[in-house]
Parts: structure tokens; sequence; C-alpha cells
């Protein structure tokens, strides 16, 4: 009888094989489960006042943050477009945030 289609390793290689396909399906999986791991709103509200807070351009503004579902809402005022964008950048580098809503206006102190 002849046979078609694969050809299998020899017998020592075969457990090989299954090992190493055992241990990809296992990293996959790992992967997977640490990619949709998702900071909380809490979690992304702190990060995100922390690093407005700590940022020479952007603290001393008077901002607003609000998070809910992931999506970050940033209110207030600060004195240029280039400290707004830098307010925006900020917040959006986050892991795990879907969206920055920038409303924040400029004006003078």
């Amino acid at each position: 009888m002849r046979s078609t289609g694969v050809q299998w390793p020899e017998k020592m290689n075969l457990k090989k094989w299954i090992a190493l396909l055992m241990a990809l399906g296992l990293l996959a999986s790992t992967c997977l489960a640490f990619s949709e791991k998702q900071l909380s709103d809490d979690a992304i509200y702190d990060l995100v006042k922390r690093r407005l807070a700590n940022d020479p351009d952007v603290k001393g503004g008077a901002l607003q943050i609000e998070v809910k579902q992931r999506v970050v809402t940033l209110r207030g005022k600060l004195e240029t477009e280039k400290q707004k964008q830098r307010a925006e950048k900020l917040a959006r580098k986050i892991s795990g945030v879907r969206q920055v809503i920038n409303e924040i206006v400029l004006g003078g102190h």
C-alpha cells in the first residue's frame, strides 16, 4: 500500500515536535491573555493625572480628567495649543486608553 500526504519524522523527533507545538500553543495563549488584560478606569485616571502633573509643559494647568470605559476626557484651561496637544498625547500614550476627548480650552491667566 502506498501512502500519500505528510511524511512524519522519526519516532524520537515526533516527540520533540509534539513538545514544541505544545509549548508554542501555551506561549500563544499566554500572550493573548496578557494582551486582553486592560487597566481599570481608576488605574487609567491615576496614570493620566500623574503624567499631567509631572510634565513640565502641562503642569500648573487647571485640568479635570474623566475616564469611562477607557475613554479619557480632558477638560479645563491651558495657555497654549502646544500644552493642549501635549496633554492629549500624554493621555493617549497610556496602555489601555481607547480614545482621548480633548475639551481643553485656551486662555491666559
